[in-house]
């Protein structure tokens, strides 16, 4: 076989993986973050996930061209064909791949999944979209939720928290977010690290409010990081960062002072805290296989803590009145993070949102009862809905007479939200999140 020839067969194998790992994101039944490469050669691997994730962020456009393009859709059991012409017009429309390529091994790749007859299907529907590619979105386009890129439950729940800002929140949920970095200030200045960056060619910007945080003016694979096996630099948007800044005043000036990382995992937090402050950092979360991830970036990083696996709104045993900090990162609907995610759009429901804000309100009565007296909780989602952040911190506090909101009026980011605080999520810039720092009476 000649190189064309492998090449070729490389590119259906590529398309096929991606529609493989497609269908049951497309269907609702799975995500991304289990996406599995290992079946594509290394070289494309990067191109699986562009694909991918690609795919994803632009589905309602994508699906809707593809119902103009059929005749009529494809049965259930040919939902990987499905995907596959996903695939095919997400190449075409956003790609830089040669449209003979994007054509040809998005068709061909139907063979790959057992199902030849598709082959000529696929091949006529993408061959149509190059003739009639600007026609036939502006048709579909009519439609918001097409042209916008999210389902329509969506868009209706922006409309209603953020009426003067949807419309810019939802263009950058359909850009794909920043590499920003967070440099370890026990090892390393930023202002060295970002000399280094450059000496390796990574261009950088410093963050506009994250004291720690970098971000790249191209994204790169992490172990193209100066240091980032030894632990010099960490991963993490800026939104995230600003967590250690709220917790400082409670923080800098006690040595020892106790703090629970509830629901820690990955641990980007949890490493943060202990690089900025000598604390006795328990990391909790109920998900064994993502504390692994906590442990793998401690040991990293070269910090130490105590990581337990547990449900935070149980805790049998545990002591009461026993943390000076705890910081609640609370399970929700990721509505400040689809640009990172952007399965979310397919996978989360509207009738999710009131179940997310019970469980928050249960760890945070249960964490409460974890605080000394004069202690203080920060709560932080990475949500922009009300109903998960003030709204649940203005309820926390009705039934919490001895709870009173600290957070500062003064930050130089986000916008006031009740009693904390709202990023909403920017092009080129920071995440969607919000915090609300809490302190309790003292006895």
């Amino acid at each position: 076989m000649n190189d064309a020839s492998a090449h070729h067969n490389d590119g259906q194998a590529l398309r096929a993986a991606a529609a493989r790992a497609l269908l049951p994101v497309i269907d609702a039944q799975g995500s991304l973050s289990a996406l599995d490469d290992s079946a594509v050669l290394p070289r494309d691997r990067a191109l699986f996930r562009a694909l991918c994730y690609g795919v994803c962020r632009s589905l309602p456009r994508l699906e809707a061209l593809a119902g103009e393009l059929l005749r009529s859709p494809f049965k259930t059991r040919d939902r990987d064909v499905q995907a596959l012409l996903l695939v095919g017009i997400y190449q075409l429309l956003y790609m830089r791949i040669p449209a003979h390529a994007a054509v040809g091994e998005t068709a061909g790749a139907a063979r790959l999944l057992g199902k030849a007859w598709a082959t000529r299907v696929l091949n006529g529907c993408l061959r149509r979209l190059q003739r009639e590619q600007s026609a036939l979105q502006a048709k579909v386009d009519r439609d918001p939720c097409v042209a916008l890129l999210h389902p329509a439950w969506l868009l209706k729940a922006l409309r209603q928290a953020w009426p003067d800002d949807w419309r810019e929140i939802a263009i950058a949920n359909n850009a794909p977010g920043p590499m920003t970095l967070r440099i370890n200030r026990r090892r390393v200045s930023r202002e060295v690290y970002r000399e280094r960056l450059l000496e390796s060619g990574l261009e950088s910007r410093i963050c506009e409010f994250a004291p720690d945080g970098l971000t790249l003016e191209t994204p790169c694979d992490v172990n193209a990081l100066p240091g980032f096996a030894d632990g010099e630099v960490s991963v993490q948007d800026e939104a995230a960062q600003l967590a250690v800044e709220l917790l400082g005043p409670a923080l800098a000036p006690r040595p020892g002072a106790r703090v629970l990382d509830a629901c820690c995992a990955p641990g980007g937090k949890t490493a943060h805290l202990l690089e900025a402050f000598d604390v006795d950092l328990t990391a909790l979360d109920s998900d064994a296989q993502r504390l692994t991830r906590v442990t793998d970036t401690l040991d990293r990083l070269g910090l130490t803590a105590r990581v337990e696996r547990g449900d935070a709104t149980q805790l049998e045993g545990w002591e009461t009145d026993r943390f000076d900090a705890v910081l609640l990162d609370a399970p929700c609907s990721g509505s400040g993070v689809i640009r990172r995610h952007p399965d979310i759009k397919r996978l989360r429901r509207a009738e999710d949102i009131p179940a997310l804000a019970t469980l928050q309100g249960q760890l945070l009565d249960r964490l409460w009862q974890l605080l000394v007296p004069g202690g203080t909780l920060l709560y932080a989602t990475c949500s922009i809905f009300p109903e998960e952040n003030a709204d649940q911190i203005k309820a926390f506090l009705a039934r919490t007479p001895d709870a009173r909101a600290t957070t500062p009026a003064d930050l130089a980011w986000g916008r006031p939200a009740g009693d904390g605080r709202q990023l909403l999520p920017r092009e080129a810039g920071h995440d969607g999140f919000f915090y609300a720092r809490l302190e309790k009476a003292r006895a």
